[in-house]
């Protein structure tokens, strides 16, 4: 193409003297505008014309990567450039590879083509090398790209591309030659490639494919293995993969030396005196003096130091480690160096990708402001306090370095939506058909108040809720909720002293709360509550002889308050990898109204991601409630603690155990404790789908926790839809008794864990 402008510069020579520019005009340009152009040419109308200027106009627009042909018409002055412009991508399709739309977008991406961009031969074909690599990568061989490019109107094109996946290879065999200390259990903790399991299709088995983008880091993740077992002479050769491609099958051998176990002599830490004392250290450190050496230990302990040192202002703390091994008593002393730096100041908070939300609701959640001594723990909290909002996708806090002494922290939030319109439905073996829909915004007018409109119907209840709250009442560390709700709910019971009956509670009334953030992450408040509540006793008994007493059925008034004490330090809102959430509170009822105790309830949760050890996105989960009722004047049987149901005891239905024996004394279950135990496992990430097993185990009684005993097991499919958290329960009652109300499914919509 530049040999083309130069030839046509050449041929415009020949008439172009010093005669004087009278008008410049472009003729098919799209691709630029009219003043970048102007700009680009470099000369204007009066000027003369020069060939020099127009080749180097030529030049200068070839470069710009947007054209295939350019000619230039002189008419007495009048300058005409003509394009002809690359055609650009209307359309891309990719055929029996990538299924899922967003996948085939993350691909377009890495293969640097997109709907809108300039076709070209050499584009293309890096694009089907990119493809290419991938499939390699994914342990596929002898795949086949055809491209296929038909052109469209208007300098378009589409493109296809047809691709033939090829043979997938299986790892029959893995020897660690030289490996006698450790196992291929180890190994496999940590490695990508693995043997080919008996059954490899089951959970937990290794399908034994071959991943080539990943097998380059397997040498290192063994080394690592025996670094974490005190063996810091051990090398571990590159691995060599013998594939027959006759039968796809294929062999890996690692080479290992495996050298002396050391164990931790002394440790000396050196750093200023005048900015932390390093005896404050030493108590912490996770390695110690006579234990086998752990590089993950010594990890550990680096970022303890760089957090203590960060919190004092220190942004860019380093802490550097030598590792002094004596070979002869396979000890070996680790010399910490701390290099503090210069205490830092945050000189801007800069926040950026939110649309809606408004950037003081961002700022209050982040813990520094301009003026104040960075603080690295002060740092992470922000992060977490923002993704626990709900309001985002995905926040990242930038350090930006302006001097030695001053950074920028530029806040970038993904924002994810924040209200829907619900209408859904299901089926629960206790309630039967579940109908749903409300209208629920957790940031109105990104304000980050939150409203929700709800309305749930099933065969045993039907429930009313409105509700307003606001996190942080004018920015400040007080928060309050005010809702109003409606509900009639319907208890099935049978085969008690008087036969069977149905209770139908229905309940009118609204709550307000107050609270207060008192620490970080620590909130307390209370919660004032007026219920009146009607409960109507119908006899279901079918020839049994039995019948009601007479005047059972009852109304009655609760008011109540509530004082609360609830702490969250979890990473995130809809599914937390790590942290805690907890809350006791103490519900005091008898201000007016007729009912008259004392109700505790306890909760606990906990979130380990378990990523760091098998380098995938498992996530151990937590929970415990414990609670109690005291009598003090009147309890009615509305008030009683249950157990059962998705939120207690899965395996059995909600409102399993309760009250049941006598209708006359009103008996009530006042002690009950449940706990629950859950692996979740990555199912369709983009989606931000997941599963799990679980395993549940609940207690309840009337006068303590041993009089009902039951537990249940079995597996959940969630996810995180756009109209909220969504979950399937498969459960099974593990110790169940005759007359027990079990459960084998349950869907649950708007609650997780």
């Amino acid at each position: 193409m530049k040999k083309s402008a130069l030839y046509t510069s050449l041929v415009l020579a020949t008439f172009l003297h010093a005669q004087e520019i009278q008008s410049i005009k472009y003729v098919n340009l799209s691709k630029i505008s009219q003043d970048i152009a102007d700009e680009t040419i470099e000369f204007k109308v009066g000027d003369d014309i020069n060939n020099k200027s127009i080749n180097n106009a030529i030049k200068k627009f070839y470069k710009f990567g947007y054209f295939d042909d350019i000619s230039v018409n002189n008419d007495n002055g009048n300058l005409e450039f003509i394009f002809k412009e690359k055609p650009s991508i209307a359309n891309i399709e990719m055929n029996n590879y990538k299924s899922r739309d967003e996948d085939k977008e993350v691909l377009y991406s890495q293969m640097g083509i997109k709907k809108g961009t300039m076709y070209t031969t050499s584009a293309i074909k890096h694009a089907k090398e990119v493809l290419l690599k991938n499939l390699e990568r994914e342990g596929y061989v002898n795949s086949v790209v055809e491209v296929d490019v038909v052109n469209l109107e208007n300098d378009a094109v589409a493109i296809t591309f047809d691709v033939n996946v090829g043979d997938e290879i299986i790892i029959k065999k893995v020897n660690y030659y030289g490996a006698t200390k450790l196992d291929e259990d180890d190994f496999e903790e940590v490695t990508a490639n693995n043997e080919e399991d008996l059954i490899p299709w089951f959970f937990g088995q290794n399908s034994g494919e071959v991943n080539l983008e990943q097998l380059e880091f397997d040498a290192p993740r063994i080394r690592d293995q025996y670094f974490k077992q005190g063996y810091l002479d051990s090398v571990v050769k590159d691995p060599f993969l013998k594939v027959n491609f006759a039968s796809n099958d294929a062999v890996l051998d690692f080479f290992i030396q495996e050298g002396k176990q050391y164990k931790t002599n002394d440790i000396k830490i050196y750093v200023d005196a005048s900015i932390i004392d390093p005896k404050t250290l030493y108590s912490e450190l996770k390695l110690e003096k006579d234990d086998i050496f752990n590089i993950e230990k010594l990890r550990t302990d680096v970022e303890f130091m760089k957090t203590k040192v960060s919190d004092l202002g220190y942004a860019f703390t380093q802490v550097k480690y030598d590792i002094n091994k004596d070979e002869k008593n396979a000890t070996a002393d680790i010399i910490f160096n701390i290099i503090p730096g210069k205490k830092v100041y945050i000189n801007d908070v800069i926040i950026s990708g939110n649309n809606r939300t408004l950037d003081r609701v961002i700022r209050r959640d982040v813990y520094l402001a301009p003026g104040d001594l960075f603080s690295l723990t002060d740092f992470n909290d922000s992060k977490n306090k923002l993704k626990r909002t709900g309001f985002f996708d995905d926040v990242t806090i930038e350090q930006k370095r302006i001097t030695d002494d001053k950074m920028d922290l530029v806040v970038n939030v993904k924002e994810t939506p924040t209200g829907n319109i619900t209408l859904g439905g299901g089926y629960g073996s206790y309630d039967g058909l579940l109908l749903n829909a409300g209208i629920n915004e957790k940031n109105v007018f990104g304000s980050g108040l939150a409203a929700a409109v709800n309305v749930d119907f099933s065969e045993k209840s039907h429930n009313y809720y409105l509700s307003l709250s606001n996190p942080a009442i004018r920015d400040s560390k007080y928060n309050g909720t005010v809702e109003i709700h409606n509900s009639e709910n319907e208890i099935d019971y049978s085969g008690t002293a008087n036969g069977s009956y149905q209770l139908s509670k229905i309940a009118n009334g609204f709550s307000i709360s107050a609270g207060r953030e008192i620490i970080r992450n620590l909130y307390a408040g209370a919660k004032y509550r007026f219920d009146m509540i009607e409960e109507t006793y119908t006899d279901t008994n079918t020839g049994d002889g039995l019948s009601l007493p007479s005047n059972v059925d009852q109304d009655y008034i609760t008011s109540s308050i509530t004082p609360y004490i609830n702490f969250n330090n979890t990473d995130d809102f809809m599914v937390p990898r790590s942290g805690i959430k907890a809350g006791t509170s103490l519900e005091f009822a008898g201000v007016g109204g007729d009912s008259k105790y004392l109700k505790s309830l306890s909760n606990f949760k906990y979130f380990y991601s378990l990523e760091d050890l098998i380098d995938s996105d498992w996530i151990f989960r937590y929970r415990a409630n414990l609670n109690f009722l005291v009598d003090n004047g009147r309890l009615n049987r509305g008030d009683s603690l249950y157990l059962g149901g998705p939120k207690s005891l899965r395996g059995y239905e909600s409102y399993a155990f309760g009250p049941d024996d006598n209708l006359i004394n009103k008996t009530v279950y006042k002690q009950s404790f449940a706990n629950s135990f859950e692996l979740s496992f990555p199912l369709v990430s983009k989606s931000k789908m997941r599963w799990g097993v679980f395993y549940d185990y609940g207690m309840i009684g009337k006068d303590s926790f041993s009089e009902i005993k039951r537990s249940g097991t079995g597996a959940l499919f969630e996810w995180v839809s756009p109209f909220g958290p969504l979950q399937f329960i498969f459960s099974q009652a593990l110790d169940d008794e005759q007359g027990d109300k079990t459960s084998s499914f349950e869907f649950a919509l708007g609650s997780s864990f």
